[in-house]
């Protein structure tokens, strides 16, 4: 799949589940996330990594999740696993690749060159990776990037904050970088997987920060997310009155209309049709 197109697919819950436990990956084909990463870096303890990517490739290759984007995290070529887990996936059926900790766009292209074809996501989540996010967005086979905020936080020596304002930096650096390049980024976990109100907070933060969909630690979460990063049914009207009021303007010579009393212009016009053909694509994907 090409970056092109993965810009259309919704990306508005994106779960992660431990590669090494065999009934959460069962269970993941039944949830409601648009996306699956299915980890076998930072879920998986040490001794485990061998198995956990034995289990992972044998529920890949048995297993039917749908409509839902199936990206396997590996770990890091640093480590004494890393390349064993490219070789064990050439071939696997999945959507992407993420490769976690990514600081340069060198680190993009030594997987790159090792794993052909699969588009390869970064987890953008060391101060590294803050300051080279447009060296790594622009890597030509890079189709998406994950904030990976607690690492990130760690990193920095920040303290919790629920308006993420230590966090906003990076943040805007990676939204900027994947927005230029037209790449798909999503936004870090929300830890408090009980906290409800507070997982919707940052949800809408992060959403009107302008990030595709939220990464989540439990199924719990899934919900919220669909919810927030979907179109609204006010925002869907709206599209559809501006697409009209615009086009009406257009037969009758004038390059603006009005809607509620505001100004449409063409670029209104672009974004509304995004809004519907959002809309659209998460209904096709409706599970």
């Amino acid at each position: 799949m090409s970056a092109a197109n993965d810009r259309m697919r919704p990306y508005r819950s994106v779960l992660y589940i431990p590669g090494a436990r065999e009934r959460a990956l069962e269970k993941a084909r039944t949830l409601p996330a648009d996306a699956i990463i299915f980890d076998l870096e930072d879920a998986v303890a040490a001794d485990e990594k061998a198995n956990a990517r034995a289990l992972l490739i044998r529920v890949l290759a048995e297993t039917d999740y749908g409509t839902r984007a199936r990206i396997v995290r590996i770990n890091g070529l640093d480590t004494e696993w890393g390349a064993d887990d490219i070789a064990a996936l050439r071939g696997v059926k999945i959507d992407a690749l993420l490769i976690p900790k990514v600081g340069s766009a060198a680190d993009v292209e030594a997987v790159a060159a090792l794993f052909p074809d699969v588009p390869l996501w970064a987890m953008m989540e060391t101060p590294a990776g803050m300051l080279n996010a447009a060296a790594i967005a622009a890597h030509p086979r890079l189709a998406g990037m994950v904030m990976g905020t607690n690492d990130l936080a760690k990193e920095l020596g920040t303290r919790f904050r629920p308006d993420r304002l230590p966090l906003m930096t990076g943040l805007q650096l990676c939204l900027l970088a994947a927005k230029a390049h037209g790449r798909t980024i999503i936004d870090g976990v929300y830890n408090a997987f009980k906290d409800t109100d507070g997982l919707r907070a940052e949800c809408e933060q992060g959403r009107d920060m302008g990030f595709d969909g939220k990464t989540l630690i439990h199924p719990a979460q899934i919900e919220v997310a669909n919810a927030a990063f979907a179109p609204s049914e006010d925002e869907i009207d709206l599209a559809r009155r501006q697409i009209a009021a615009f086009d009406q303007a257009t037969r009758e010579g004038r390059g603006v209309a009005v809607v509620d009393g505001r100004i449409v212009e063409n670029l209104h016009v672009a974004t509304a049709r995004q809004i519907l053909a959002r809309s659209e694509a998460i209904a096709e994907r409706a599970v």
